[in-house]
């Protein structure tokens, strides 16, 4: 985890161009075509190179030309914020080819999630800049306001106020109590397959860890949770919050995945809650900054306030 204060970049105004990359897997093209015109409608100017484009089987490209996309978007000046197109599989493999030095230097918000969480992590833990776990292009974006919360999205971005309270009327405490501190997280399969690498996820102690998945067997949830206990990373987190996990359960009901969630958790004495509608959600899913300061309430009326915004006005 590097020390020091998080950067925050500038605000996203209507009209600023926002680069579309494709750090992941390939994308259906109609997809991404209604993500781009999504993101005019928002507002915003999107761009890409025809790069963005690639195929080479399941990620769009080779590594090292995905990771010259992502950091051309974040070293040109004229570019105001990065979306990725979509995740699958691959953001893990630009992580080598990735400058900390020159993305501290143009901080600038990633917007993704799924297998982006691979960057944002990188991004939040590794290089100290906040980051958006958000709709892709081609994977939220695409469906208009049914896929994605455009309010969350579109205040994260461009409004150096915090969002407040999330809208979370599932939300469930697990464990009781209340706790505060950066927010940091993402996929849950992707942070525990960091564990062992030179990019392991690192959250700082105190901090408030978000979790989600999606279409996983309850079995495998509490494998994944389990390797993250012993990581010492679920001891770090003075609260944790955990996504929908849709289609996670057993197709019987007989075994679910909020079940195995508490007993993986080996009795985690601190403030839980479950039910958090990001990440890979039923309905549309709500924009998380990452990096900065969250409150966790587990109680009666559960719930996720964000204390501060992800960028600044100037």
């Amino acid at each position: 985890m590097r020390d020091g204060p998080l950067l925050k970049p500038c605000a996203v105004r209507p009209g600023d161009r926002v680069a579309l990359v494709a750090p992941a897997s390939p994308f259906p093209g109609e997809a991404f075509e209604a993500g781009v015109a999504e993101l005019r409608r928002l507002g915003f100017e999107p761009v890409f190179e025809p790069g963005v484009f690639e195929r080479r089987g399941y990620v769009a490209g080779e590594a090292p030309a995905r990771a010259r996309a992502l950091m051309a978007a974040f070293e040109d000046p004229a570019i105001a914020a990065v979306v990725a197109a979509r995740g699958g599989y691959g953001s893990v493999e630009l992580l080598p080819y990735l400058s900390i030095d020159a993305i501290r230097r143009h901080p600038k918000l990633l917007v993704g999630y799924s297998d982006i969480t691979a960057l944002l992590a990188f991004l939040t833990t590794r290089c100290g800049v906040a980051a958006l776990h958000g709709p892709c292009v081609a994977a939220g974006l695409d469906g208009g306001p049914a896929g994605y919360d455009a309010s969350t999205l579109v205040r994260a971005l461009s409004c150096a106020e915090p969002l407040g309270p999330l809208p979370a009327p599932a939300l469930e405490a697990l464990v009781p109590g209340e706790a505060a501190g950066p927010l940091f997280g993402g996929n849950l399969t992707q942070l525990a397959a960091s564990m062992g690498t030179p990019y392991a996820f690192d959250p700082p102690e105190g901090c408030v860890l978000f979790l989600e998945e999606v279409g996983e067997r309850p079995y495998r949830i509490h494998r994944l949770l389990t390797q993250l206990r012993f990581a010492g990373v679920l001891a770090r987190a003075g609260a944790i919050v955990f996504g929908e996990f849709p289609g996670c359960d057993e197709p019987d009901a007989s075994v679910t995945a909020r079940g195995v969630v508490t007993d993986a958790l080996g009795g985690f004495p601190r403030p839980v809650v479950a039910g958090l509608p990001a990440g890979h959600t039923a309905g549309p899913a709500l924009t998380l900054p990452l990096g900065v300061r969250a409150r966790v309430l587990a109680g009666p009326s559960p719930s996720v306030e964000i204390l501060e915004s992800a960028v600044v006005s100037e």
